[in-house]
C-alpha cells in the first residue's frame, strides 16, 4: 500500500516521481515499437513494456552512485536509473549521438555518470559483472550497492549459481533481482525448472531469498529498500524474485505461441502496474486526474522531442570505425 511507502518516508513527490518513470518508460517502449514497425531500427527489440514496477521500484531504492547491471530488456532499467531518454533513442536508432555512438543499439545502452554499468545482449552475462562492480565497492571502501537486473532464463545459466555463490562466501553488496516474467523466450518457466519459486534457489547459497509481487511498485520498493540496507550495511547479497509479466513477445520476431491470447488480455486489464498505481494514488490523495493528465502531456512532448533528436542526429562516420576497440 501507499501508507507502507510513505512510513519509509518516501514523499509525496517522490511517489509522483515513480508514476512519472513508469509512464516514461511505457510511452518510450511503444514510441520505440512504433519506429520498428516503420523500418527505422536495424536489429530486433525487446521491449519491457507491462514491467514497468520492477524497474522503478528497484532503482527507487538506489543512490546515484549506486550500479545496475541490465539486459537485452534494459530500457526501462536505464529510464529508472536516470539515463537520459534523447541519447537513448539516439542510440537505439544507430545515431551518433547516442551513448555508444550508434555502435550499440537497444541491447548496449549505457550511462555511467548515473551508476548505469550498461545493458547486455548476452543472457546472463550481468550476472558476472555485477559482482565484480561489488568486489569493487568492497575493496575500495567505496560505499555503493549493486543491483544486479536479469531475468527467469538467465537462472539457469552456470554464471547464475556462480555469482550468487561468489557473492555469498565474499559478502559482496549486491542484490540479485530476478524480473520473471514467467516465459521464456520459448516456454514457460514452469517447464525449466523443479522448483516452486527462483527465490529457493538462494538457500543453496545461505543467503536471503523472497518472492514479490512485481507488478505493485510499492512492494517492490520496500523489499528492495531491506535489501539495499542489508547490502549497504555489510551483510551480503540478496535475491529478489519480481513476479511480472511482458505484454509483449520475447522479442519482435516472436509469435508468442506458448500462451493464450486470453491470458494477455487478463493481465493487462487487471494488472497493468501503471493503472494500478495511479489508481492508489488518487485514492491516497497524492494526486489529481488533472494531475495526471498533465504529466501525460509533459511526457508526451519528451518522447516527440527524444525521437526528432534522434532522427535529425547524424549517422556515425567511418572514421571512428575501429575507435573504442579493445584487445
Amino acid at each position: 500500500m501507499v501508507n507502507n511507502i510513505q512510513e519509509r518516508l518516501y514523499t509525496d513527490q517522490q511517489l509522483k516521481k515513480m508514476l512519472a518513470d513508469m509512464l516514461l518508460i511505457r510511452k518510450f517502449e511503444e514510441a520505440v515499437e512504433k519506429l520498428y514497425q516503420e523500418g527505422k531500427i536495424p536489429g530486433t527489440m525487446h521491449l519491457c513494456i507491462g514491467q514497468e514496477a520492477t524497474a522503478v521500484g528497484a532503482c527507487a531504492a538506489l543512490t546515484n552512485e549506486d550500479k545496475i547491471t541490465s539486459t537485452h530488456r534494459g530500457h526501462g532499467h536505464s529510464i529508472a536509473k536516470g539515463t537520459e531518454i534523447k541519447p537513448m533513442m539516439a542510440e537505439i536508432l544507430g545515431k551518433a549521438t547516442g551513448y555508444c555512438k550508434g555502435k550499440g543499439g537497444s541491447m548496449h545502452i549505457a550511462d555511467l555518470n548515473v551508476g548505469n554499468l550498461g545493458a547486455n545482449a548476452i543472457v546472463a552475462a550481468g550476472l558476472s559483472i555485477g559482482p565484480g562492480a561489488a568486489l569493487a565497492s568492497k575493496m575500495k571502501n567505496e560505499g555503493y550497492v549493486v543491483l544486479c537486473f536479469f531475468g527467469d532464463g538467465a537462472t539457469n545459466e552456470g554464471a547464475f549459481h556462480e555469482a550468487l555463490n561468489l557473492a555469498s562466501v565474499w559478502d559482496l553488496p549486491v542484490i540479485f533481482f530476478c524480473e520473471n516474467n514467467l516465459y521464456g523466450m520459448s516456454g514457460s518457466i514452469k517447464e525449466m525448472i523443479n522448483v516452486e519459486h527462483i527465490s529457493e534457489r538462494a538457500k543453496a547459497y545461505g543467503i536471503p531469498g523472497i518472492t514479490i509481487n512485481g507488478n505493485d511498485v510499492m512492494e517492490v520498493a520496500r523489499f528492495t529498500q531491506e535489501a539495499v540496507d542489508r547490502a549497504r550495511n555489510g551483510k551480503g547479497p540478496t535475491l529478489i524474485e519480481a513476479e511480472t509479466y511482458r505484454w509483449r513477445g520475447h522479442s519482435r520476431s516472436d509469435a508468442r505461441k506458448y500462451r493464450s491470447r486470453e491470458e494477455e488480455k487478463e493481465w493487462r486489464k487487471s494488472r497493468d502496474p501503471i493503472a494500478s498505481f495511479k489508481e492508489k494514488l488518487l485514492e491516497e490523495n497524492v494526486l489529481t486526474e488533472d494531475a495526471f493528465l498533465e504529466l501525460e502531456k509533459r511526457i508526451d512532448a519528451e518522447i516527440i522531442g527524444a525521437v526528432k533528436f534522434a532522427e535529425e542526429s547524424p549517422e556515425p562516420s567511418l572514421d571512428i570505425l575501429e575507435t573504442d576497440i579493445y584487445a
